[in-house]
Order: structure tokens, then sequence, then C-alpha cells
């Protein structure tokens, strides 16, 4: 017991240490990336790194809608400069080569982004929806940027803010557009100003112009991990987040496009009791048709005796949950995704882990509906300082994409196309 509380105790440390118009083509492969070409010496790994058009990326999310893969990337644009600048990029192969609209968003207020409270982004045909958290009177707490795009990322502008309260800190925000064009968004702030973050909903029926009254869906959760958005059939609208008391993640739902909401269940119900913050949200997916969909979730806990990342699936709508299987020995910064090819239900887990010179990322895969899964590969060595992995379905299988430093100590974005 005192050699698994003292693992607990060094993942706690060191997650909270390192937490709290003309298109141009960038025609980036695997094979030819630019900068830097990385391959894991032992796996033969190669993978694309860029800064797409930046001096180095603090922040990126992505996007898929049909298939479309939408970028988002935040960063400095020069090397003096003291403002983060937004970046809009695409890709329709699966995520093999990137086109660049010149959508360079600079107008509007600065994205103070970093990884675990990244800027976001949704679509839905010719609109997109952008969120970052930007400075406030501390440089850390600053309310909510609002951007849409109503020609496929050409041209952007100011939307108003979904919190309504512009004098506030809201952070760790998650967009998602709905099946009829809706978009929702969630967020972590105090509007009663009691010391306490609560979960925060609005949504969107002119594509992100303008936001409903926000409402709160769980008025004390932990303040500052990620909350993760998915989409299920019928239109069902799905939210991971850590809870308060215990410190597990819960899962709420609305069926009705974000009318009401009710919390559903307890997403490994392993009843961790902690005070502080890991820094560490959860992965969330949803696969199949009608009565017949699973959905796939990663989540991190620091119970003792049970430290770790672990996957669960349901397959009756998140009432219930597989008994938790862990990933990894010291993994944490999680995602999974899923998708059915030929009735093989294909599922992938990606995450940090925590080795004795840094964190690497490690991948494994899984073809029988979360069953069995692969031994773990290694994506990224932790001399590249990988942190944070994303993992999407395409069109055309999985796109797994991080952020690390390359030979020059620039972050840069890295990824990696697989079937």
């Amino acid at each position: 017991m005192d050699v698994m509380n003292s693992l607990t105790k060094t993942l706690l440390m060191y997650v909270l240490i390192s937490g709290c118009s003309s298109q141009a083509s960038l025609n980036l492969s695997p094979q030819q990336s630019s900068g830097d070409n990385p391959m894991n010496a032992a796996l033969k790994t190669i993978y694309s790194t860029s800064t797409f058009n930046l001096y180095e990326i603090a922040s990126f999310d992505i996007y898929v809608e049909e298939q479309n893969i939408h970028l988002l990337v935040s960063g400095k644009a020069n090397a003096n400069d003291k403002k983060n600048v937004i970046n809009y990029a695409y890709s329709r192969d699966g995520g093999h080569h990137w086109h660049n609209k010149n959508s360079l968003i600079s107008h509007l207020p600065e994205a103070m982004a970093k990884r675990g409270n990244d800027i976001q982004l949704a679509a839905n045909g010719d609109y997109l929806v952008a969120m970052w958290q930007t400075r406030g009177e501390f440089p850390s707490m600053g309310p909510i940027v609002s951007a849409y795009s109503t020609d496929r990322g050409i041209t952007w502008h100011q939307g108003t803010n979904p919190a309504q309260a512009n004098d506030r800190a809201q952070a760790h925000i998650d967009l998602i557009a709905d099946e009829q064009g809706k978009f929702h968004a969630v967020w972590l702030e105090d509007p009663q100003e009691n010391g306490y973050q609560s979960l925060r909903y609005a949504r969107s029926i002119d594509h992100g112009k303008h936001w409903s009254k926000p409402i709160t869906l769980d008025g004390s959760t932990c303040s500052c991990c990620w909350n993760t958005l998915t989409l299920s059939p019928n239109n069902r609208v799905n939210v991971l987040y850590r809870d308060m008391t215990p410190r597990d993640m819960s899962l709420m739902q609305s069926i009705d496009a974000g009318l009401t909401w009710k919390k559903v269940s307890t997403v490994g119900d392993f009843q961790w009791k902690f005070e502080g913050c890991p820094h560490i949200g959860g992965g969330l997916t949803s696969v199949g048709m009608d009565k017949n969909f699973q959905l796939h979730s990663v989540v991190w806990t620091g119970a003792e005796e049970r430290s770790g990342l672990y996957y669960l699936a349901s397959k009756n709508g998140g009432q219930s949950w597989s008994p938790p299987r862990k990933l990894g020995d010291m993994a944490t910064n999680g995602d999974v995704a899923a998708y059915i090819s030929k009735d093989t239900h294909h599922v992938s887990t990606i995450w940090n882990e925590i080795e004795d010179d840094g964190m690497s990322i490690l991948l494994s895969q899984s073809t029988d509906e979360g069953v069995t899964w692969s031994a773990p590969k290694r994506l990224s060595e932790a001399s590249n300082s990988p942190t944070q992995p994303k993992i999407i379905a395409t069109q055309h299988g999985f796109l797994a994409i991080w952020t690390e430093n390359n030979s020059s100590g620039k972050s840069v974005l890295a990824w990696y196309a697989f079937k």
C-alpha cells in the first residue's frame, strides 16, 4: 500500500506541476512533414509535424464533420510577438494533407488558451464556431470569446459571449454541433462567486451569432479539468466532466437538444476523495446507429490503489458501464475514438505515459468492441515532451494529434493517420 500511495502522490504531483481567397495547400504527409520528421527508432512510427504558419503552437482543437476535418491552432505568429493569433486549416483525406484559407484570426480578442484549456471548434456545413478564453483582470482568468464563420473559415466575426458575463472567468470550454445545426457549448464558471466552479451550458440556433441564456448543469464541479461533449443517436447531447464529491467523472445528457438535462451515471465509480484538482478530464465518443450504438470513454482517477487511466464502454446509452480496464502503467491525459467498418468495431485509445525522463505517447487498438486490446504502440518519445494527445475517427480511419517540441525547442503540432 505504501508503494501504491507513493506512485499516486508522484503522479498527482507531476500532473499538478505541468497543468494549473486563394487556398494554400500545406501538402504535409507522414513521409514529408514540414520541419522535423520524427521517427521512433524502435517501432518505426513516422508522423508529421508543422506549426501551420505560426512560430509555435500554444493550443489546438480538431473537429470531424462528414469527410471534413477542421483544425484550429493558436500561438505566436512570429518569435517576438507578445500576443497569440489563431489559424484555421482543413483536411479532406484523413489528415494526410492540409489546406489553409489564409484565415488568420488576429482581429479578435487574444486567445489565452493553453493545453488542457484549449481553444475549441465545431462545424456544420458552411458554418464554423470557435471559442477560447481571453485575457481578463488576471491573465489566466478572462471571459469567453465566441467567433463564427459563415463561409467555411474564410472570414470570422465575433459572436456574443455564451456566458453573458465579460467580468468573470470562464474556462475549460467544449463545443459541438448537433444533427439539426444547433451549436452547444459547455464551460466552467463561478456565476454566484461563491468559490465553487459550476458546469454551465448554452446553445445557439443561429450558427454562433447569439446564444441562449446560460444555465447551470451542475453547481459544484472540479475547477480545472476539461469537459468533453459528444453526440449520440437521436440527437442526444452528452457531456463528460469531473464532479466535485467524489472526484469521479460524471455523464450528463440531454435528449431534447439541450432544453433539459439529466445526470445519467458516473463513468468509473472509483469513489475518489480528493480536495485538489488533477487537471485531467476524460474522453468520450459514440459509435453506431439507433439502439445499437455504444459509448466509449477513458477516465483518470487518483483513487488509492487504483490510480491510473481506464477504458469503459456502455451499450445502454450511458446508464451503466463495463468494468474499468486499466491502460498503461502510469497513464494520464487520455482520449478515445471509434468507427465501424465492414461489421468490425474499431476502437483506439491514446494517452500520455509517465516515464523516468518525462511523458511519452502510447496508442492501443481493439477490433472487438473494446473487449481485447493490442499491446501499446509508442508514437512519440518523452524526449520530445509530447503532451495531451487527441484522437478522432474519420472516413479514412483514425487520426492522432498532439503537441510536442521540435529540435529547436519550439512547440509544434504532430499527427499520425492510421487504420
